[in-house]
Order: C-alpha cells, then structure tokens, then sequence
C-alpha cells in the first residue's frame, strides 16, 4: 500500500502552484508539486495523518509511524478501531467523530493509551479535507511528563513548607506551655511532699500534678514533630531491634491480627535515639491496628535500599544514598488522598472523640525527619496502608548500652547563677534551689547575670541559664563568662531546642542540658550532677599536671 498522499491532500498542498506533472501512466513526475508535499510531508516532525469517512488510514507520514508505534503496512487500509482496539471510546475520537460530521476544525491534547498498556502526550488539530480528516499530531510527553514532574515538586515543596510553619508553630507553643507547666509540677510537687498520703487535698494536689505532667507528655511530642527535642542518638542495628519488639507488638495487636515480619539479612546501623526508634514502630503498629477493627493482617519489614537521583529528584528533601527501610503495612480500611495529605499535621485524627490525640504519626514524622530520613504513604480506601520509614545507613559500629545510672544526691552548698526571664519560673526554680542547700543568685536577663559575674566576692560554680532569652542567648552568655569566671560550670535548660543548643540535632557533648518542663526532682538532679561531674575533670586535670 503506498503512502502517497491522496489526491484532495495534493490538491491542498499544492494550491495556487498549478496542476501536477503527470506520466503516461498518470502518477506525478519526480519534479512534479505533488511528489514535492508529500517528501515534504514526510520530513515533518509533526505527524500528519489522513481518516477516511470509513474510519480507514489514507494516508499517514514518518511522524505518525513513529509516534503510532505501527509500521504504515500496519496502518494504511485498516480502520483506526482494528489498529488500535478501543480508540472509538475516547474523548480524541469523540472529537474527530465531529469533525467528520459536521467538518469543523478542532484541536486538543490527548493522553493516548497504546497497546502496552504505556501512554504518551500529543497535541492534536483536526482538519476537514474532502477524503475526511487530516489529523496533525505533536508529540509533547516530554513536556507532560516535565510539567507533571514540576506540579509534583511544587505540591511537595508546598506540603514541606505547611509542615515547617506547623513545625514553628508548634515549637512555639510548647516553649511557652514548658515554662507553665514547669511551675505548675514545680509548686505541684513541693507541696505534694510536704502533704502525707490521707492529708485534706493530698489527692487533689496529685492529681493536679499528674494533669501537668500528661500536659507536658503533649508539649514532649509536639517538640518531636517540630524537631526541637534534644535527643540522645546511638548506633543502632535495625534488624535487630525491629525484632527485639516481636513480643510487645503481638500484645499490642491482640488475637485478631496477624503479625507477619518479613527481615532482612544484614540490614545495616542507623544513628538514631533507641527510644525514638522504638516510638517510630509502635505508633505506626498502634495507628495500623486502629486501621483493622475487625482484624487482619499487618506487615513489618526491614531491609537494605539505595535511594538513588531518579528517586531524589522525585521526592522532595531526600538525599541519594544508602538506607535502611522499615515498611509497616495493614490491611485496613486505607485513607483517600485528602487524608493522605494531612495525617502527620498535629492534632489531625480519623478516630473518633477521646480515642486519640492526633500526635502519634505527628511524632513519627519528626523523629524520622530529625533523624535525616523520610517517611513515604501508599493507601488506597478499602484496600489498607503501607508506612515506608527511611533512615540513613551508617558505617559505624553499634553503640554499647551502659548500666542504669545511680540517682544522684539532690543536696548542696555550691553557688548558682541562674538566669531566666520568666518571672514565676525563676521564682520556683531558686526556691528549689534554696530547699536543697544551694546559694542561688537570680538574674532577669543577660544583662544581670553579666553584673552578678563581675561584682559575686565569691566563686560561682554554676550557670544555670535558659536558652532563648532577649539580648543574648544562654549559650552565648556562657561564653561571654567564661573568661570571667572560667572554672564555672554550665547547665541550660529549655522548653525549646534552637541551633544554639543542637548540632546537627544532637545536644552538644560540651554542654549539660536540662529538658522542660522541670521538677524539683529533675532540677536538682541534674544540677547535682554537672557539678559532680565537672569537679571529677577538675580533680584528673590536676592529677594530670602533678605527674
């Protein structure tokens, strides 16, 4: 069959040019106008196609065979229906159906399924000619797939900078709700110990006591979804503590579900802090439980990955390189997509009143953030979800768990400077303080604690200093002191964690830190130990210079 454009086509092609140049046997000479638009035709990027009233393939050039994936033999003498089963039911056929009927011009975009099942992009103008329609075709997949690629990106970068302002949002409330509850169990607690069990109000005061501390639980996660949590990492072996939590999941879970864990040899090391580790699988266990009220199945496995730049490029904030991966997957109900996009804000809950603060995959997401990974969602409704947790692998061995500290004494002499701007939470913290043999100098802001440093006759064995104040931060005070008073210790302590505390989101080794909300208990606990712990460096130093 030949691919000669039909005779209405040259006739097109070549008005206003004169009649073609024919031979005896009546088909147009080499040199003839019609030969000339049909090589014309054939060199066009654009794909140029002629439909019959039939339905059957005139005329087609090499853009068409190209962008068809049919060879001409395949194409020309068939119907469109035979060449491409099913084309008669979509929206490109429905509009050359019009243009056929009512010889009007038209043009779309169509998204055009071949026979394997692939698809691709083409820009479509429809033309009447007197055989039927000339078809012109552009194929724009590249620009579908880039603009496609783009909206996905722009979505991403959107959702990451909701979270981050969430993020703010949330960090900032719990820095200002620390402060309040560390008053409220401070004065809670001091005047719990002074009231035997049996005592009018003993009850009402602890449970006032226990209300600040579910407060501060709150305050804990929403540090963690912002990732303003100080954190204690170590050098975990995955495989290995996935499976040491097999027994707490089954009674997690209950008969009705089956747990079915899928490991891996040789998954590899993450650092990342155990406890935070343990939290990221049982709150994604727990919300897949919730998924199966009438039980089912769920899915944890583990295993080594290489995310590579095909994946970064298409997942906003990841990094190429080697992960490890925990997937959790359930057989529940699934979410839709406008789920999907809201189920790590803090708060956001499915569930009904009462069965849920909305913090728990809020948690997750910042545990797996601080810790340099991501967390992907794949869910479809009636269908159930599957979590993919990617952490970062590391080439490192794994980090000893040591003993169970002893509690340290909560007593002293020492002198302590502390600085907060907070009125009421310096008040009860010097009151505790003082309760527990400590000389104790007060300072509103920087500023007084600059003066205290230069003016105190006698030493001062600790800066005990809030983070985030006016003028100066804790950090930054410290080191404005340190050549006044260079053998003092440091202690800060926040409700909040900024970059002056976290590197890289793991507490300086250097510096003692004291996580709000506090307590009489965890204030002179840990201020016991900064200063037993800087007078035991201070006694090798010294053994050191004497040998």
């Amino acid at each position: 069959m030949s691919r000669a454009a039909p005779r209405g086509l040259s006739r097109l092609s070549t008005s206003g040019r004169g009649a073609p140049h024919v031979n005896e046997m009546g088909d147009p000479t080499p040199s003839s106008p019609g030969v000339v638009a049909v090589d014309v035709l054939e060199s066009l990027l654009e794909g140029c196609q002629v439909i019959g009233f039939d339905w059957t393939y005139l005329y087609v050039n090499a853009s068409v065979v190209r962008q068809g994936r049919r060879h001409a033999d395949e194409l020309l003498g068939r119907t469109m229906m035979a060449s491409y089963p099913g084309i008669e039911t979509t929206p490109m056929f429905a509009a050359l159906r019009r243009c056929m009927t009512e010889r009007v011009h038209d043009r779309m975009e169509n998204e055009f399924t071949f026979p394997d099942g692939s698809t691709g992009w083409f820009e479509l103008r429809f033309v009447p000619v007197p055989e039927g329609v000339c078809i012109l075709s552009l194929d724009i997949t590249a620009r579908k797939q880039t603009e496609a690629a783009l909206a996905r990106s722009e979505a991403q970068l959107r959702h990451a900078q909701k979270m981050e302002a969430i993020g703010r949002l949330a960090g900032g409330v719990a820095h200002d709700f620390n402060n309040l509850l560390s008053v409220i169990l401070s004065y809670g607690s001091m005047l719990l110990g002074e009231l035997p069990a049996g005592a009018a109000h003993h009850d009402d005061v602890a449970e006032i006591v226990d209300a600040a501390r579910r407060g501060a639980d709150l305050t804990r996660q929403l540090l963690t979804f912002s990732r303003h949590r100080a954190t204690e990492p170590a050098v975990l072996d995955v495989g290995e503590a996935v499976h040491e939590m097999d027994r707490l999941l089954q009674r997690i879970l209950g008969a009705d579900i089956e747990l079915v864990a899928v490991p891996a040899t040789a998954v590899g090391r993450v650092r990342v802090d155990p406890s935070d580790l343990e939290q990221v699988v049982l709150n994604l266990v727990v919300n897949a439980r919730d998924a199966m009220p009438d039980g089912g199945q769920l899915t944890i496995e583990t295993s080594a990955v290489v995310l590579d730049d095909g994946y970064a490029a298409e997942h906003l904030g990841v990094t190429p390189g080697p992960y490890v991966m925990i997937a959790v997957s359930d057989t529940g109900i699934g979410m839709d997509r406008a789920t999907q996009e809201r189920i790590f804000e803090p708060f956001f809950t499915t569930k009904a009143r009462h069965k849920g603060t909305g913090l728990g995959l809020a948690t997750v997401f910042g545990i797996v953030q601080q810790a340099g990974g991501t967390i992907w969602t794949y869910s479809e409704p009636g269908k159930g979800t599957t979590f993919k947790v990617y952490l970062p692998r590391v080439d490192a061995e794994p980090t000893p768990i040591g003993a169970a500290e002893v509690p340290a004494p909560r007593h002293g002499t020492e002198c302590v400077l502390l600085v907060e701007d907070d009125d009421q939470l310096r008040v009860v913290a010097g009151t505790i303080l003082r309760r527990h043999g400590y000389q104790v100098l007060e300072a509103r802001n920087p500023g007084e604690a600059l003066l205290h440093a230069e003016q105190h006759p006698a030493p001062i064995d600790l800066l005990l200093s809030d983070v985030v104040m006016p003028q100066l931060s804790g950090p930054d005070l410290a080191l404005r002191l340190a050549d006044l008073r260079p053998t003092m210790k440091v202690l800060l302590m926040s409700g909040y964690t900024d970059d002056s505390v976290v590197r890289h989101h793991v507490v300086d080794a250097t510096v003692a830190y004291l996580q709000k909300p506090i307590t009489p208990a965890t204030l002179t606990t840990r201020v016991r130990q900064v200063l037993d712990d800087g007078a035991d460096r201070d006694r090798d130093r010294a053994a050191t210079r004497d040998a």
